[in-house]
């Protein structure tokens, strides 16, 4: 009778199947290289989500700023001299303009609100103006004579030459 209990207990631990300690080792490599995999992917798909959030909410600015041009042209808006048509900021897009024929001094808005930038979650958007230097990093509108200034002190340095 003892050797009939033996056999049940070696029949049992041949029957109990189980992980070696390389299996584990292997499946966690596994585990390991796809997640390094796909945490960069998820990365990536969130920064295109951002970006096309961006790029809408830019289109709603511009269409925005458009429809701000084209009423001033119309002769609809009451326009400041020096803005060459265009609205100082986008606060005055959402607080609206006095409309140019109304009696009652009704308004026109042309934004509800300023969209949030996606990318630093604010709604602090800089702006450019056209008489800017397409290469300076500041916002707003610049004096000529700096841009002249900057330029001449590059052409000393000889950096302007070398740039070309």
């Amino acid at each position: 009778m003892a050797s009939v209990v033996r056999s049940e207990q070696v029949r049992r631990k041949k029957g109990e199947r189980g992980l070696t300690l390389v299996e584990l080792i292997v499946a966690f490599t596994i585990m390991a290289l796809l997640t390094t995999m796909a945490v960069p992917l998820a990365r990536y798909k969130v920064r295109r989500d951002r970006e096309r959030v961006l790029l809408g909410s830019l289109r709603e600015i511009r269409k925005a700023i458009d429809d701000y041009k084209d009423a001033s042209l119309a002769g609809k808006i009451e326009v400041k001299l020096g803005t060459d048509g265009y609205p100082e900021s986008l606060d005055q897009l959402v607080q609206g303009v006095k409309l140019l024929q109304s009696a009652d001094g009704k308004k026109i808005k042309f934004l509800r609100r300023i969209p949030l930038d996606p990318m630093t979650n604010s709604r602090d958007w800089g702006m450019r103006s056209e008489q800017d230097d397409p290469a300076s990093q500041s916002w707003g509108r610049q004096n000529v004579f700096d841009i002249y200034t900057k330029s001449a002190e590059r052409a000393r340095d000889g950096t302007l030459y070398s740039e070309w």
